[in-house]
């Protein structure tokens, strides 16, 4: 018998119990109409760490995890994205991965595949989705000229699974993706290796069909953290600092000064999950970002590499 996930409350369960997992375990015991019930992770101690404290059971068995809750959040490390979400899909859950969606393409499709067969819906972690959406800047009624993006981070042991590109730089290429409504078509760059086994710094510039033009700069080898972008619009210019959280905008489309006071600006990974909750409901017609979409942004953030490496 299918669970009627309109009305009743949500059992929530967590693949992963790392900082990520961590995070959105923390949002499932915050949010309303959702419990959490589960966490899953191959080394139940950890499981254990993080599930008792909030009330909830630990997992190491899958297909136990599984049967005990309505839907799913994916905070594993990137590589292994694919795997949980499709057992949870093939299990008819919902499903909200962290980014990016998976690392190679052919899973992506399959996770998007699998949610279509499923019915249910597929969501993806790209949370400054949310703060673009709590400034305005996705209602500017312009298709952008250029679009620069600096994303540098400090030397740390996290995500060193995956390369600069599918860490940090795949924000960015998600929210390009949002702005132009064109498919990307040739994408040129450098990068280098200098602290890992894959991309630890890398700068390319990706042309779109209709002459958008996008600049993409990333670097978790960095001195400082910078997290910058411009975006140039016929009309005018709009100028994010992310860190700051500030703008200065010179195009005559009014954006939302106050946008870090409001619920999204000020919890926008909140907000991404509230929204898939949404969309698993019935309340919202999708989730922020849909499987598709991150699906997309994993097609042109592993383009990136591959000039990068060229």
């Amino acid at each position: 018998m299918t669970q009627d996930r309109s009305s009743s409350q949500l059992r929530a369960g967590v693949v992963g119990a790392g900082v990520f997992g961590g995070y959105h375990a923390k949002k499932y015991v915050e949010l309303a109409g959702v419990t959490l019930v589960g966490v899953f992770d191959v080394d139940l101690a950890r499981a254990q760490a993080l599930a008792e404290p909030l009330g909830a059971a630990a997992f190491d068995d899958m297909d136990a995890f599984l049967a005990a809750v309505d839907v799913v959040t994916v905070a594993t490390p990137a590589v292994h994205h694919a795997g949980a979400a499709l057992a949870a899909l093939k299990a008819g859950k919902p499903v909200y991965s962290e980014k990016p969606l998976a690392v190679t393409p052919e899973d992506a499709d399959r996770m998007v595949a699998a949610a279509a067969k499923a019915g249910v819906p597929l969501a993806c972690g790209h949370q400054e989705r949310v703060v673009f959406q709590a400034m305005g800047l996705l209602d500017i009624p312009e298709q952008p000229l250029r679009l620069e993006a600096v994303r540098r981070g400090t030397p740390s042991d996290r995500n060193l699974d995956v390369s600069v590109v599918l860490d940090l730089m795949i924000h960015d290429i998600d929210l390009a993706l949002a702005l132009c409504e064109a498919q990307p078509m040739t994408v040129d760059g450098e990068g280098g290796i200098t602290r890992s086994t894959s991309l630890d710094w890398v700068k390319v510039e990706a042309m779109f069909e209709n002459g958008f033009v996008a600049v993409f700069d990333s670097s978790r080898v960095a001195e400082a953290r910078e997290r910058t972008m411009k975006v140039v619009y016929p009309s005018g210019e709009v100028e994010i600092d992310f860190l700051q959280r500030t703008f200065r905008n010179t195009t005559p489309y009014p954006l939302i000064e106050n946008f870090t006071e409001t619920p999204a600006g000020k919890d926008p990974l909140g907000l991404s999950v509230a929204g898939f909750l949404a969309a698993v409901r019935g309340e919202a017609p999708r989730p922020v970002v849909t499987g598709e979409e991150a699906a997309r942004a994993l097609d042109l953030a592993l383009a990136a590499e591959q000039a990068a490496e060229g």
